[in-house]
């Protein structure tokens, strides 16, 4: 099994030498993943691609960066560009103090991924630097985290998006595919206890993200992000992703609690 880390825990003095290790391995794609227990699967496919099977994004998937692509990365959705935000946003902003960013030190951060073990919620939960997992069922597509097991239920049977939802970390979801290849979800009803990105950029309870998950191919998947905020955006800010399979995969745990130092060889 690889190296076993997190980018956050509970305790901001056991975060000190894991956020070091985080900030690694999400500078170097090629070290990333490592925690599925099919890590010494190779990280490309030495074989052209099959096509994308139809209406089916099932499997364990893995943030890539294509060769002159640009895409979200580091701490923000949208790297030398920042986000779009209103005086409140703004306002906001500035009570935030991001680590990751490299704006403050771990002992003088406030982001509560950090330093209260929260979670991070969506759409920043793509910044953390392990693998999710797509399981389809009838009525609904499962979408389960590496990171703190963290499960969202996309709902595919027809509802409508919920016109009062009660306030979640991670919202609630409805889904819909546009075509054989391309599933779109929109989430709605989130608590303000977390931030858009992993810079401290904050959000409301009016806030709206719209995911669109398009498998290329049957290994390749990109994700269109875009949030929707009008009390701290002054528009819908974008960002695109890619993403990778990698078939005989499976999940493993990883806790916020920091209960991975305890491992032998921690």
């Amino acid at each position: 099994m690889g190296l076993r880390v997190i980018g956050s825990t509970a305790v901001v003095g056991a975060v000190v030498a894991t956020a070091t290790i985080f900030s690694l391995l999400s500078a170097d794609p090629a070290a990333q993943g490592q925690g599925g227990r099919g890590a010494a699967a190779p990280a490309a496919a030495a074989a052209p691609s099959k096509p994308a099977p139809v209406k089916d994004l099932s499997g364990v998937w893995f943030k890539t960066t294509p060769r002159g692509v640009k895409q979200f990365d580091g701490s923000t959705w949208t790297p030398g560009v920042p986000a779009p935000l209103t005086a409140w946003g703004l306002a906001e902003k500035a009570k935030n103090k991001a680590n990751n960013s490299g704006e403050f030190q771990l002992h003088e951060t406030n982001d509560p991924v950090l330093t209260k073990c929260y979670p991070p919620g969506v759409p920043r939960v793509y910044f953390h630097p392990y693998p999710f997992e797509f399981i389809q069922t009838p009525n609904a597509v499962l979408q389960v985290f590496e990171y703190d097991h963290f499960t969202r239920r996309l709902w595919t049977d027809g509802r409508p998006v919920p016109a009062d939802p009660d306030p979640l970390w991670m919202g609630t979801s409805v889904a819909k595919w546009l075509n054989n290849t391309t599933l779109e979800v929109m989430t709605v009803g989130f608590n303000t206890k977390t931030w858009l990105d992993r810079s401290g950029v904050p959000h409301s309870d009016e806030l709206k993200v719209t995911e669109t998950f398009r498998r290329m191919s049957f290994d390749k998947l990109e994700l269109d992000v875009k949030m929707d905020d009008p009390k701290t955006l002054t528009r819908p800010w974008t960002a695109t992703g890619y993403f990778e399979i990698r078939p005989g995969w499976e999940l493993g745990e990883i806790s916020c609690s920091g209960d991975y130092l305890e491992w032998p060889g921690a």
